[in-house]
């Protein structure tokens, strides 16, 4: 009788404990039928792999082995019941043709989830190529959305590294309502010329950290819109690309402050513009206050050091006011390099609202082309200057020795 419930006793213990490895080891999407072919669609493999890591009450972990899968599209919705990691180790692609992707959705979803890292040395492959043939944007104003490859509504204190972003159809990453989100080791690739490809676009989130990244694509490498609250940018590679941008502000009713921008220590390569803020002409009401760009080595950038208050990219605005964006408390320090075109610091501001505790300090920038002389403009702005400036600075600036 002993002897028999010892051997009961023993196959509950291992039961139990198979249940529990079970439980904390990784939920392997092969493991739930997804095929590492890049033909058959993983979608619903991934929203069951979700629903299990969502429900548990313990960290747990999604895993994407190495493979090739094919994602028609994702939407991942919290909020979850404890910490999820999902590990990418292989390529995700999207279908090449967006019509395949839900109208007005975008290709991968995350929303409403707290403590989430995305992680595992693996590539998202939005398949652009055809979708940017078909980007009406550039030259309309109203023009149909092309679906973005990861979009992160109401996510909190999530971590994005060691992952590549590839040809997106749209914006490679787009931040919504977020808080306390860094980026780490994030590689984002498409062609100079891929329309509308913005690396990562940051609206109405605060805290976010982006770091030790490269980022080369057709538009922004990072874009920062309104409502954006205590950015760092630092060590970040960027080109090809528009630059690093503030902006645009002011084309729609009610924005968001901009406040607390930071960008240090990066290295701009081969692009349309270096550091920029930029808002619209005849523009609503806004404002971006407390920026700052320090650290920044510039290579053959043709417009390294710009605040462009007449925004107006193909004739899609009006001229016929100023812009109403407050741009105040904006600095630019230590920025050396080289520019691509003679305009290597345009300071335009606003008529309406001129620009206010501009800082320009230790500029050294060389230009070897053809086309003129290495020179400033400036309107509507009387920045304070310090340290070594080449060029010089707005002949109407307050100097500081």
């Amino acid at each position: 009788m002993t002897r028999a419930l010892d051997i009961t006793l023993l196959c509950s213990w291992l039961f139990f404990t198979c249940i529990v490895q079970a439980r904390t080891g990784p939920i392997d999407v092969i493991q739930l039928g997804a095929k590492r072919d890049g033909r058959a669609d993983m979608s619903q493999v991934l929203a069951n792999a979700w629903k299990q890591a969502c429900n548990s009450t313990t960290a747990s972990t999604i895993l994407i082995p190495k493979g090739t899968f094919l994602l028609k599209e994702a939407s991942l919705v919290g909020p979850c019941k404890a910490p999820i990691t999902i590990q990418i180790q292989g390529t995700i692609k999207a279908p090449a043709d967006p019509a395949q992707i839900s109208k007005d959705k975008e290709w991968i979803t995350i929303m409403y989830v707290n403590q989430l890292t995305l992680s595992g040395g693996g590539t998202l492959d939005g398949q652009g190529a055809k979708a940017w043939t078909q980007n009406e944007c550039r030259v309309k104003t109203e023009c149909s959305k092309l679906p973005n490859t990861l979009s992160l509504n109401f996510v909190n204190n999530t971590v994005i590294r060691d992952l590549t972003s590839l040809n997106s159809k749209l914006f490679h990453v787009n931040l919504f309502a977020c808080n306390n989100v860094t980026f780490q080791h994030f590689t984002i690739t498409a062609p100079g010329d891929s329309p509308n490809t913005d690396g990562i676009h940051i609206g109405h989130s605060t805290g976010v950290v982006i770091t030790n990244s490269n980022i080369g694509t057709g538009d922004d490498c990072i874009s920062i819109d309104d409502g954006a609250k205590q950015v760092n940018i630092s060590k970040v590679t960027c080109g090809p690309g528009h630059g690093i941008s503030v902006g645009s502000l002011g084309r729609y009713d009610n924005e968001l402050p901009v406040e607390g921008i930071f960008v240090t220590d990066c290295t701009i390569s081969g692009t349309l513009n270096g550091v920029r803020v930029k808002s619209w002409p005849a523009s609503k009401r806004g404002s971006a206050t407390n920026m700052h760009f320090e650290g920044i080595i510039m290579q053959n950038v043709s417009n390294p050091v710009i605040i462009d208050q007449e925004y107006c990219p193909n004739n899609q605005c009006t001229n016929t006011a100023p812009s109403r964006v407050k741009i105040a408390q904006v600095s630019f320090k230590h920025i050396t390099g080289t520019s691509a075109t003679p305009a290597a610091v345009t300071l335009l501001c606003s008529k309406s609202i001129p620009c206010e505790g501009v800082e320009v300090a230790h500029i050294d920038l060389a230009y070897n082309g053809k086309q003129g002389t290495l020179s400033s403009k400036c309107a509507n702005v009387k920045p304070v200057l310090s340290g070594k400036l080449n060029p010089p600075i707005c002949a109407n600036a307050i100097v500081h020795a």
